[in-house]
């Protein structure tokens, strides 16, 4: 089998995102919302995705795609029999009128590098996920897509004939395509692209700089900070698992889901990203929206919501769609969340904390801490007793997992930790008793014989996720039993070439064909904690070669052949790098007094 890799490269501005193939052409983008109908969507069905796309008028044709260093700006060089043309393509981010201009607007400079390469460019966007063609309306300087909730606009200074007609054309001077969606480009088009260009680069590299990133693959570091940051909707600081909907974790397998959406068990991972690359900004956002969702939950959290915090994710098949590479079904919405999963209590409370300690938060309207811990306890208590689905969202399998428990433990403790910070005493020893219940609920779990915890109490099976019980400081990296379960859970998830499964035993889809990355960072973690420190190094370059040919990361790798699958790119693959390099990065920092 050869290998499969995700030849995309991923722009964006916290508004919107889009991947764009090796051949230019605009393979996915969603508008106005990350979690909106794409209006390019070929991903996933090449006939009814639409389609914008910058391509040699005919023959074989060679291609070059690489960002502009420190910047979230796609280049891609395109060599023909007649000449060279770059395709620079951005999304408009920079700061403005005290606030960060992120408009809908996808920018593509188009510029003639060696001869007179002939070309052509296609722009025929859609919607309601391809099932609406748009009609299209010739104006002095723009072509207008009508029929969509608002109006898509091309602007260009390439004759509108060409376009309309797909006529293709020699190109011998520098040309430009704004597309906007809702409010158009009415400023000059030349002038105001670079003036664009220059300032979003100028964002991006200043944004690279204000990061601490030590200079341990500080490079492979910096293009999973750039990924992760776009991956914040900035309207409400939600920050959604993967940019698209339905790419399989493994060819006909079915797993096929849609990722746009803000998962509470990440939170976690990524505030703890973004405050190992020294991101205030972008961590207090996420606070606030966790917080805000905090404040209506009445019974219980659900394990994902929308960016904008809505709860109805309704998990829809979109027959009409051939799929990517034929894998069906589309899915759009995620019947997740109507899933059980208990461990999300103490993720909000060990995510929301640091509003409450940490001295670099001064906000007079943040909720009430009180009432939001005691919520949060009292739904820790309530569910102690409770079987859930677990973080890898099992359908139709309840139990006890470790897992919880675990997220029980570590969110009592920061309760502790909040409670000492108001002086609340009642709260301080309600959080210590849970954290003693959960800790003997974790002890259940453990495998005596063999030195391991299970993924849940009566279990044999093991579960990637309980690495965190070393990363997470239940148990002790020093101790034995942390050097015995780390051993056990090698045997039998790690394959030879250092990827990690989630698990090995058959869930509701047959057993899973395919590694999950993060979990592979995880173990790259926990080596580094456990003192293996040259064994970390070692397989944290080995997990860096799974990446695309820009250095981003899909979900899930195929052990054997190295390709790419799952959902691209993944955020928490990226988050899971950055932990890794940071935490083996603090390890080599160590000073040494011998």
């Amino acid at each position: 089998m050869t290998k499969h890799t995700y030849d995309l490269g991923l722009i964006g501005n916290c508004a919107f995102l889009a991947l764009i193939r090796k051949d230019t052409s605009v393979a996915w983008l969603c508008w106005p919302r990350f979690d909106s109908s794409f209006v390019f969507g070929s991903l996933l069905d090449r006939n009814k995705g639409g389609d914008f796309s910058i391509l040699p008028a005919a023959g074989p044709f060679d291609s070059h795609q690489y960002y502009q260093e420190n910047t979230n700006v796609l280049c891609t060089e395109i060599t023909t029999a007649d000449g060279q043309y770059r395709v620079t393509d951005f999304a408009p981010r920079f700061p403005q009128y005290e606030r960060y201009y992120k408009p809908l607007m996808l920018v593509r400079k188009l510029e003639p590098l060696a001869g007179a390469p002939r070309i052509r460019v296609e722009c025929e966007p859609v919607g309601d996920y391809g099932r609406q063609p748009l009609n299209r309306r010739r104006s002095s300087n723009h072509i207008a897509f009508l029929g969509g909730d608002e109006e898509i606009r091309l602007t260009t200074n390439i004759p509108l004939t060409y376009i309309l007609d797909s006529e293709d054309f020699a190109l011998n001077e520098t040309k430009y395509l704004v597309l906007t969606y809702g409010a158009p480009l009415e400023a000059p088009l030349e002038s105001t692209a670079e003036q664009f260009l220059r300032a979003t680069v100028e964002y991006w590299r200043k944004w690279v700089k204000s990061t601490s990133i030590g200079s341990f693959y500080q490079k492979q570091v910096v293009r999973s900070a750039l990924a992760l940051k776009i991956h914040q909707y900035e309207d409400t600081g939600a920050i959604i698992a993967a940019s698209t909907t339905s790419l399989p974790e493994a060819p006909g397998s079915t797993r096929n889901w849609d990722y746009r959406f803000c998962w509470m068990r990440d939170t976690y991972y990524i505030l703890t990203a973004f405050n190992n690359i020294g991101h205030f900004e972008e961590m207090e956002r996420y606070f606030h929206y966790i917080a805000d969702i905090s404040t209506k939950v009445r019974d219980k959290y659900q394990p994902l919501y929308s960016i904008s915090g809505s709860s109805d994710l309704i998990e829809q098949e979109l027959d009409h769609l051939e799929g990517y590479l034929g894998n069906q079904p589309v899915r759009i919405g995620n019947d997740a969340y109507t899933h059980i999963q208990n461990d999300v209590y103490g993720q909000v409370l060990v995510a929301l904390m640091p509003l409450y300690v940490d001295q670099r938060f001064v906000d007079p309207d943040r909720p009430n801490p009180e009432k939001l811990v005691y919520e949060a306890l009292r739904l820790i208590r309530h569910t102690m007793d409770m079987p859930d689905a677990g973080l890898w969202e099992f359908r139709n399998i309840a139990q006890y997992h470790c897992y919880t428990y675990l997220f029980h433990w570590a969110g009592s403790h920061a309760a502790q930790r909040v409670a000492r910070y108001l002086g609340n005493g009642d709260m301080a020893a309600e959080a210590a008793a849970l954290v003693e219940e959960a800790s003997r609920r974790i002890e259940l779990c453990l495998d005596q014989q063999r030195g391991v915890y299970t993924n849940a109490i009566g279990s044999h099976h093991l579960d990637a996720s309980t690495l965190q019980l070393i990363l997470m400081g239940y148990l002790d990296p020093d101790s034995e039993l942390a050097r015995t379960h780390l051993v056990a859970l090698e045997k039998e998830l790690k394959t030879p070439e250092g990827l990690f499964y989630r698990y090995r035993h058959p869930d509701d889809f047959g057993t899973p064909e395919t590694t999950f990355l993060i979990c592979s960072f995880w173990y790259v973690e926990a080596l580094a904690c456990v003192g293996r420190l040259d064994e970390a190094i070692a397989e944290f370059e080995k997990l860096i070669r799974y990446t695309n040919h820009l250095g981003l990361l899909s979900e899930d790798v195929d052990a054997k052949t190295g390709s790419q699958w799952g959902n691209f790119p993944q955020a928490y693959s990226h988050v899971g790098l950055v932990n890794a390099a940071y935490r083996i990065a603090k390890k080599l920092d160590k000073p040494s007094f011998v």
